[in-house]
């Protein structure tokens, strides 16, 4: 089939890989490994950046030296890990740099402590919980210029948020003009009920699907009414998302692949996972791809 604009625009960098952490749990010469196959493979456009803890920097320095990837690290820090993080672009920037940081904070005080660490060296996103009304820490994030990252989902079905929750978060981000990535349970383009980890006999639970999340954010930004989008966000019939050669529609609402590239160069970042063959293998089972 021909390529969509709008959707090459949709998936551009989408997938930042994170093998090392649950479910996949990888080790790090096997992560190492697969994300610089998946860099030289047709589906690199989709790949992102690869996600390591910064507990973890030594062991991926060694890792990946026999590498000739440019690697782009998102990481997971402190504001104690800043010195660490400085001293880990001085010595591998010239073929891995860490550009992005993701940190988890409760309470505006954590925030203006990364604020205060990270400056605008790096682009930040921070963890937040969505079970109570995020607007006050991404009011927080807004003014350090910080971005917001959001759990979608989890090992065990209770922690997954509530599609409504997760669009007050988007919601809560557009209007305070802060861009956000997600992690965690967007394995699927699609939401639907899965295995909750790659054990035998896992337990299943109702996952969202990234083209769900991320398209309900390309929407919001465009001025679909937030009341439509939590049927979005619930979506399973993948008949109801169409493919246009320079548009992405669902149901009677449609965007442009001008408007989804704006969307996701401001707005809507990336997402988290700890696997990058199953997005795409879903795709091309969706014949999208």
């Amino acid at each position: 089939m021909n390529r969509s604009r709008a959707l090459d625009a949709f998936l551009e960098g989408l997938v930042d890989y994170a093998g090392l952490f649950p479910p996949a749990a990888l080790a790090m010469p096997e992560a190492v490994e697969r994300y610089a196959r998946y860099s030289l493979s047709s589906d690199a456009p989709m790949l992102g950046r690869f996600v390591v803890p910064a507990t973890r920097l030594p062991e991926f320095a060694a890792a990946s030296l026999s590498t000739a990837v440019p690697w782009r690290l998102s990481v997971l820090a402190g504001a104690a890990d800043v010195a660490a993080i400085a001293a880990f672009n001085l010595a591998h920037g010239d073929r891995a740099r860490i550009d992005t940081i993701e940190a988890k904070a409760d309470d505006t005080v954590t925030i203006a402590a990364l604020a205060h660490a990270f400056g605008d060296a790096y682009t930040v996103y921070v963890e937040i919980a969505v079970r109570h009304d995020p607007a006050p820490l991404v009011a927080a994030l807004a003014a350090h210029g910080l971005r917001a990252k959001i759990r979608t989902g989890a090992m065990i079905a209770e922690a997954f948020p509530a599609s409504a929750e997760v669009l007050r978060f988007l919601t809560a981000c557009l209007r305070a003009g802060v861009p956000f990535k997600a992690t965690a349970g967007l394995h699927h383009p699609l939401r639907g009920e899965y295995a909750l980890t790659y054990e035998p006999g896992s337990a299943r639970g109702t996952m969202f699907g990234f083209l769900n999340v991320f398209l309900a954010a390309v929407l919001l930004r465009e001025g679909t009414p937030p009341s439509e989008l939590v049927s979005l966000l619930e979506e399973r019939d993948a008949d109801a998302i169409g493919v246009e050669p320079d548009a992405l529609r669902w149901r009677e609402w449609r965007v442009s692949s001008m408007q989804i590239a704006a969307a996701r160069a401001a707005f809507a970042g990336s997402f988290g996972s700890c696997s990058f063959e199953e997005p795409m293998q879903d795709l091309t089972s969706l014949r999208l791809i």
